[in-house]
């Protein structure tokens, strides 16, 4: 018998930038009818705050409050911003896209300790309001800084107290051997999988904690499409049954219901 199921129908999209595609309600809505969840990780904080209120009637997406090291590093989030990120990362239940980037391709040379000191604003604040969230969530971004950043992750406590998504992991095998024995989950999709590190790194990760993500849009602003992200986590599933040697679908299905699971 044909499965009948949709596709993308009971995943969910652990790292998705919704609120900067140009048609984030139409692919939140879609996405509702296909079954999938989404978590839109924002790049400003006031990215987040525009994002909870266009999104806010959709149960199937959910808005994390983010400051993503490429707009600290070049200036475009100033001493102002990151404050205002902080005071969201204390009260939010999911915190991301936040973290480090030591990649010369992506940021100002020099801008190492100005990210730094942004991202230790936004780590105190998330420890702070931790104890009101046990469920809080982080989607992190670290391109060659993974030591760095648990190092960060671990002085604050959070690898204790929160959910630690590392978001298409590129650190050394010892840096993910480390980030594993710290409980952290780790997510995966099809860019990332189309490295041989990450295709390693996906069948290397404790089953239970390995999610799907797109990191969609390509480029900021441009329409987007649920059912093309609904592919890309078929796809991506596809490729790490095939290193895993079974089925691992049901499994991060359920990874992604529990990674979620009692945030209110």
């Amino acid at each position: 018998m044909a499965d009948a199921r949709l596709p993308g129908e009971g995943l969910l999209d652990a790292h998705v930038h919704v609120d900067l595609m140009g048609n984030p309600r139409q692919v939140a809505s879609r996405a509702a009818e296909l079954g999938l969840s989404l978590v839109d990780v924002t790049v400003t904080p006031q990215g987040y705050g525009t994002a909870s209120r266009e999104l806010a009637d959709f149960e199937n997406v959910r808005v994390a409050a983010g400051l993503h090291p490429w707009w600290v590093a070049d200036g475009r989030c100033g001493r102002g911003d990151v404050a205002l990120a902080a005071g969201l990362a204390r009260t939010a239940a999911l915190v991301g896209e936040i973290g480090l980037d030591a990649s010369p391709k992506h940021v100002p040379e020099g801008s190492w300790d100005i990210q730094v000191a942004a991202l230790r604003k936004v780590l105190a604040a998330t420890s702070e309001g931790a104890a009101a969230h046990d469920e809080k969530v982080l989607s992190l971004h670290s391109v060659r800084s993974a030591g760095t950043l648990l190092d960060l992750l671990e002085e604050f406590g959070l690898t204790r107290s929160c959910r630690c998504v590392f978001h298409w992991f590129t650190g050394t095998g010892d840096e993910l051997h480390r980030a594993v024995l710290a409980g952290c989950w780790f997510s995966f999709g099809e860019m990332s999988l189309a490295t041989r590190r990450g295709r390693e790194y996906a069948r290397q990760v404790p089953e239970g904690r390995l999610l799907l993500e797109t990191d969609q849009p390509a480029e900021f602003g441009v329409p987007g499409s649920a059912d093309a992200i609904a592919a890309s986590l078929e796809r991506a599933v596809a490729v790490i049954s095939d290193l895993r040697g079974h089925d691992v679908r049901p499994q991060v299905a359920e990874n992604g219901r529990a990674l979620l699971g009692g945030i209110a």
